[in-house]
């Protein structure tokens, strides 16, 4: 009977694990197929409105830092007209750009919603000048275009009594001494947001303000249990605590390549997240394209920001830039989508990506080239073709430094001609025969003959 039961343990054992080996995986291939969609659309929109676009003043931070008394900060209400909004026109715009997905604020740190919402007191259709939902269009016309839709929620209400922080320095209370208080404000959050992912569905949620209060507070694991219930494979960022699913770095690139696999750089079109009239300092289009080539270069997205104003106009030097970017993003999508972060410096004296099956490697070319030639070292594959991408120019490419002595690969140089050279940035196919292989060993004299 013992060597029975023994035989009858030994055998469910192995059973029991591979079982426990089958879930894990397929979670895991759940989570990547969850990721794929964002990892592969590079660009998205973020869009900042609300009633701080009618005094063009700092979103929010204007009264909770005192620069102006939450009352006056409220009296932006009967200005936020949106009579010449046209969701349609923003959906084009964004379309045009390049984009694949757009976050629009859905209700900012002032607590001021864009959606008709029974919750709060606080809503475009009830409380603003333009007596509308502003919302519900948008997300019908994002749809229409087969976009991915990301919906900002701020975790913090600065105006709603039951919160915490009234500005810096006035607080209402403190979680530890009124935690009934604090389960109010919880369930009034937690209602606008099961609204928004009824009315919506939207495929990510983009958080903001959880540096006010820790995970246990905000009951942020159980919220995103909950945002996921029907809804497995809506996509977090990082601003939900420990509990996102990908990093959201913000304005500033990161300089060496972020270790997470997933991330996204959130950047302003200006200086301003929101409409501000006296803010004219816009990136160029080059430097909004350096930007974005430098964050696909090192596998990331760029969500880049535009601010309408109060009348729900989009500025037309915003639309300018988008529709140049749009421009260079449709002529070079080969090397853009679907594609991976490039290879290191050391090979190539610029950025670059690299499709899916690693045997085609696209290189971004800034600046006119010395002598129309482009360096690139330590590829240890043969170079089947190189071409201009967009153009269909095939180069001339010449391999120095290579003996049959040497596993060194060579030196090659290609040769753009000027014709071909984009006003942008040129970007070159590099074709080869068989996924890449870089060559990282040290190469010097025979020092045996």
């Amino acid at each position: 009977m013992r060597i029975k039961i023994l035989l009858l343990i030994l055998f469910l054992t192995p059973i029991s694990i591979s079982s426990q080996q089958i879930i894990s995986n397929d979670n895991k291939i759940a989570e990547i197929n969850k990721m794929e969609w964002f990892e592969e659309a590079k660009l998205g929109i973020f869009i900042h409105w609300g009633i701080y676009s009618v005094n063009g003043i700092s979103e929010s931070w204007s009264f909770f830092n005192g620069y102006i008394s939450h009352s006056d900060y409220m009296k932006q209400l009967d200005g936020f007209g949106a009579k010449k909004y046209n969701p349609k026109e923003w959906a084009n715009i964004i379309q045009e750009s390049g984009a694949k997905y757009t976050v629009i604020t859905t209700k900012h740190h002032d607590g001021f919603a864009l959606w008709n919402s029974k919750y709060g007191n606080l809503n475009s259709l009830k409380n603003s000048k333009s007596k509308k939902d502003l919302l519900t269009p948008f997300v019908k016309e994002i749809r229409s275009k087969g976009l991915k839709l990301g919906l900002y929620f701020s975790l913090p209400d600065w105006s709603y009594k039951d919160y915490t922080n009234h500005t810096n320095k006035i607080k209402r209370y403190s979680i530890k001494e009124d935690p009934k208080r604090w389960q109010k404000f919880l369930n009034y959050r937690d209602n606008q947001l099961f609204e928004l992912k009824n009315r919506y569905k939207p495929d990510l949620w983009w958080f903001d303000g959880d540096w006010e209060h820790n995970a246990i507070n905000w009951k942020s694991k159980e919220l995103k249990k909950e945002l996921q219930k029907d809804s497995p494979n809506v996509i977090f960022n990082s601003r939900l605590n420990e509990f996102g699913d990908y990093e959201t770095p913000e304005i500033g690139i990161p300089i060496y390549r972020p270790s997470s696999k997933y991330w996204e750089l959130c950047m302003t079109i200006n200086d301003s997240w929101g409409y501000q009239q006296n803010d004219n300092n816009y990136k160029t289009p080059l430097q909004i394209i350096d930007l974005f080539v430098d964050t696909i270069s090192k596998g990331g997205n760029l969500l880049l920001n535009i601010s309408p104003k109060s009348d729900g106009s989009i500025p037309n030097k915003q639309k300018s830039i988008l529709k140049e970017l749009g421009k260079w993003n449709k002529k070079h999508s080969s090397a853009i989508y679907s594609t991976k972060k490039g290879i290191p410096y050391d090979h190539f004296y610029g950025p670059s990506t690299l499709s899916k099956d690693n045997k085609t490697l696209f290189l971004f070319v800034r600046d006119i080239p010395k002598d129309n030639q482009i360096v690139l070292k330590g590829i240890s594959n043969k170079i089947n073709r190189a071409y201009v991408v967009g153009n269909g120019t095939v180069l001339n490419k010449q391999l120095l430094c290579k003996v049959y002595w040497n596993k060194y690969p060579g030196i090659s140089y290609l040769e753009i001609p000027e014709e071909t050279l984009d006003p942008y940035y040129t970007v070159i196919a590099i074709v080869l025969d068989s996924p890449i292989k870089l060559f990282n060993k040290k190469s010097g004299a025979i020092e045996v003959n």
